[in-house]
């Protein structure tokens, strides 16, 4: 797997960002059963993203990730497995430093647990996955979270039912 790596805000470098996507990616990869991909990254800011945010999904605001997949993936039914990739180059992924940080400091996590677990999240809306419905979200989720189980990150939902907290924004 090839993370092609932008960073356009220096504040990611101190992340180890690098590593960090590899190994988040990677695992979302595996656990899907998908080799040789690439996902370009672009590791931004808050103004950059809400720009893209506004460009592309007609929101003029930022959000703390984003994906843009090469081809459509998406599943037939909600709940139902998304197709496998035709395509090597799985797609683009953009991920916001502020974004991030202030939302890993509301839950009281680890930055570097919190964007993991996004990018986690944007691997699997390359691979076709979405959160659009109840049935795609709790699939989706339910992947998450066995996903950053095995890479030693605690459930970022909890135990908290319907009051956990939101890790992306739509």
């Amino acid at each position: 797997m090839i993370v092609d790596l932008i960073i356009e805000d220096v504040r990611w470098e101190a992340l180890g960002l690098d590593a960090l996507a590899e190994r988040a990616c990677g695992a979302a990869l595996a656990h899907e059963g998908v080799a040789g991909a690439e996902i370009s990254l672009l590791a931004c800011d808050d103004t950059r993203i809400a720009g893209l945010n506004a460009e592309f999904r007609g929101k003029a605001t930022a959000t703390n990730v984003l994906s843009w997949p090469s081809e459509e993936r998406a599943a037939d039914v909600p709940g139902g497995q998304p197709r496998a990739p035709v395509d090597p180059e799985l797609g683009d992924i953009a991920i916001a430093f502020e974004t991030c940080a202030r939302e890993a400091a509301e839950a009281g996590r680890e930055i570097t647990d919190h964007v993991a677990h996004l990018l986690v999240h944007g691997t699997l809306h390359l691979l076709g996955y979405d959160h659009i419905d109840d049935e795609d979200a709790a699939l989706m989720e339910g992947i998450e979270v066995e996903i950053l189980g095995k890479l030693g990150i605690s459930d970022p939902y909890g135990d908290a039912g319907e009051d956990r907290p939101v890790v992306w924004k739509d």
